[in-house]
């Protein structure tokens, strides 16, 4: 029988953590300028020698134009990000993320340049290059963090050695930056 006057102590659930600020990729706005710079000089190295041969019409300029354009579609990066329990992935017109903590399956692309799919229980879809999660660590711990979850979780069935590669990958070159900032190279 309880009292009103019981003194046994009472039971408190812990603060939830702190969430974390939401991650970006540091380079990418340099990709971008490295990709508006290559179109740039495309056009003016189209223009110089359409000059030099005297068969520059408005026509062929808006032309070397519009295929200059065209690689600076082409080379634009990604801008990847992620907060906690998401990565997404912003192309220029189109937005994909995925539910880290709910992923199904981690798979490397190999071909021309390698890519990670990741796929989450909810059918989202995003590739991203692996190198980007290399170079920001703040990523790759934010990813790693969903997989572990998800793992726990049960829900990612397949990837867990791309994963363990990777974090292999990023712990040799986090080393070996500590190696050269301390002159043991």
């Amino acid at each position: 029988m309880e009292h009103s006057d019981d003194t046994r102590p009472r039971l408190t659930s812990p603060r939830p953590p702190a969430a974390l600020p939401t991650a970006y990729d540091r380079e990418w706005a340099g990709e971008v300028r490295t990709a508006a710079r290559c179109a740039a000089a495309l056009f003016a190295l189209l223009l110089c020698i359409d000059g030099a041969a005297g068969s520059l019409t408005w026509a062929r300029g808006l032309l070397w134009c519009a295929l200059a354009l065209l690689l600076f579609l082409v080379l634009y990066p990604a801008r990847v990000s992620a907060g906690d329990g998401w990565l997404a992935s912003r192309r220029l017109l189109r937005t994909r993320r995925v539910r880290t903590d709910l992923l199904v399956a981690v798979r490397p692309l190999d071909g021309i340049t390698r890519r990670l799919v990741l796929r989450d229980l909810l059918g989202n879809r995003v590739e991203i290059d692996p190198e980007v999660l290399v170079r920001n660590p703040a990523l790759w711990h934010r990813l790693d963090d969903g997989a572990r979850h998800a793992l726990a979780g049960g829900t990612l069935r397949c990837g867990t050695t791309a994963l363990d590669q990777l974090a292999h990958r990023l712990d040799r070159e986090t080393a070996l930056a500590v190696f050269r900032a301390s002159g043991l190279e």
